[in-house]
């Protein structure tokens, strides 16, 4: 009988589940979805505005009210209204004292002011507890409520307990608060929205200056090259032959320059004899964006495998093809299998199949929701042990595939070598370093510099 009760009392809702109000300075789009969410996730919610009159777009639920009355009636403030507006807020600093008062505006650009609106907002109001959140959630991403785009929250504020009461409202909303620390994070956070795909910058910039470069080395190469010498219209390699050859061409070297910041490191670390000095800037940088220069190589290969089974419909190779039969049948001639050239096709070919499969399984493993539910170890196990070990079959593909014209003088057009002979340089370099780093006589050094080990103090201030 007492085990039966205790399980009634503890499946029996209890007040302290009770929401408390949320007041919202703002009916605008922002501050009404803002609103909508809160009330289905429970909370009591009322608005301050200049005019308390009601409208259609305002949730049912919600009570409109003047701001001095809807301050009254909430711990947590929320103020959705641009900066320039926050001049009325001096008028209510009795009222707002030592109110949470939760700024979520932004800027249209970066650094637009010389300190961020959460911080001018606490000079505005010295005496309520300013909260900087929810400026990385959209107004859209609220009402429609796809938020695995725009899930996380960064929130940052100097009362720890005022920041506390803002996350868990962050969690009831279903979002997923990040503390970015004190008010002085204001500014990073304000800025954070306004950033265009920045750690795909430079991946995207280098992509297109090596397609450049290496669309008109092939142009040369394979279309005016013929032309000029041989009077041969080969223009129309243009659509797909010269992009089949650019596109692996890049997947490879990106993939490679996944792997040299990784190998500079090691080589910098071993030169100072201590893990506890910085890195140049452009080395940093180039380390953070490693996974998107794993991603842009990815499609690259992706292309390239797409523009590889539509070789057999061309109609250039349809003709080559019927040509072959032709020649043969008019000079009553089979040409014999070339065993060695039958190994190296499918040897080719298998290494390229292998290493794509290795490419795609480090992409998948690149997304959050597979890289989440992996431990460090295997994290680091697929994206460097299976990583090299895609790279080298890669760079394997691409040796057997024309390593047989390396010494061929008819390789070399107007002393230009084949585009794919340029594209083994830096991997087979980083190939080259990583296999001497893995000596004992550097490794074992290297490995206890990462444990801790210093040579030489001077590098450690």
């Amino acid at each position: 009988m007492n085990k039966k009760s205790s399980n009634i009392m503890a499946l029996a809702p209890t007040t302290s589940n009770k929401r408390e109000t949320v007041c919202i300075f703002g009916t605008g789009d922002f501050g009404r979805a803002l609103a909508h969410k809160m009330i289905q996730s429970g909370y009591p919610v009322v608005f301050g505005s200049r005019s308390t009159q009601t409208s259609s777009l305002i949730p049912k639920d919600a009570e409109v009210l003047s701001h001095a009355e809807a301050a009254r009636k909430a711990t947590i403030i929320i103020i959705a209204i641009q900066r320039q507006h926050y001049n009325f807020l001096t008028s209510l600093g009795e009222i707002l004292h030592g109110k949470v008062l939760v700024d979520i505006s932004n800027n249209l650009k970066i650094n637009q002011y010389p300190e961020s609106n959460a911080e001018y907002l606490a000079q505005l109001v010295p005496g309520a507890k300013v909260v900087k959140a929810f400026n990385t959630v959209s107004a859209w991403a609220l009402q429609s409520g796809t938020l695995d785009a725009s899930r996380q929250v960064f929130v940052c504020g100097d009362d720890m307990e005022a920041k506390q009461m803002v996350m868990d409202i962050v969690r009831a909303l279903g979002l997923t608060p990040l503390d970015q620390g004190s008010l002085l994070a204001a500014q990073e956070i304000e800025n954070y929205p306004l950033q265009l795909f920045p750690m795909w910058k430079f991946p995207i910039l280098l992509s297109l200056g090596l397609v450049t470069f290496f669309f008109l080395y092939s142009l040369i190469r394979d279309v005016i090259y013929p032309y000029v010498n041989e009077n041969k219209d080969f223009s129309f390699f243009i659509a797909i032959s010269i992009p089949n050859r650019i596109c692996p061409i890049l997947a490879l070297i990106l993939l490679a320059l996944v792997y040299v910041p990784g190998v500079l490191a090691a080589i910098i670390q071993l030169y100072r004899g201590t893990k506890y000095s910085r890195f140049p800037d452009w080395l940093d940088k180039w380390m953070l964006c490693r996974k998107q220069l794993g991603l842009v190589a990815l499609a690259f290969a992706s292309l390239h495998v797409l523009f590889t089974l539509v070789i057999p419909i061309r109609s250039f190779v349809r003709w080559r093809t019927s040509s072959q039969i032709v020649s043969q049948a008019l000079n009553n001639k089979t040409e014999p299998l070339d065993n060695t050239n039958a190994w190296l096709s499918d040897s080719y070919l298998a290494l390229g199949i292998l290493g794509f499969f290795l490419f795609v399984l480090l992409g998948i493993t690149s997304l959050p929701s597979v890289s989440n539910n992996v431990n460090w170890r295997e994290f680091r196990f697929v994206q460097s042990k299976l990583g090299y070990l895609t790279l080298i079959l890669c760079t394997a593909h691409t040796l057997v595939y024309g390593g047989k014209w390396f010494l061929s003088p008819s390789s070399y057009r107007w002393y230009l070598p084949s585009a794919y002979m340029l594209s083994l340089i830096v991997p087979c370099a980083v190939l080259v370093v990583k296999f001497v780093l893995i000596f004992p006589c550097l490794d074992k050094p290297l490995t206890r510099i990462r444990q801790g080990w210093e040579r030489n103090s001077k590098y450690s201030e």
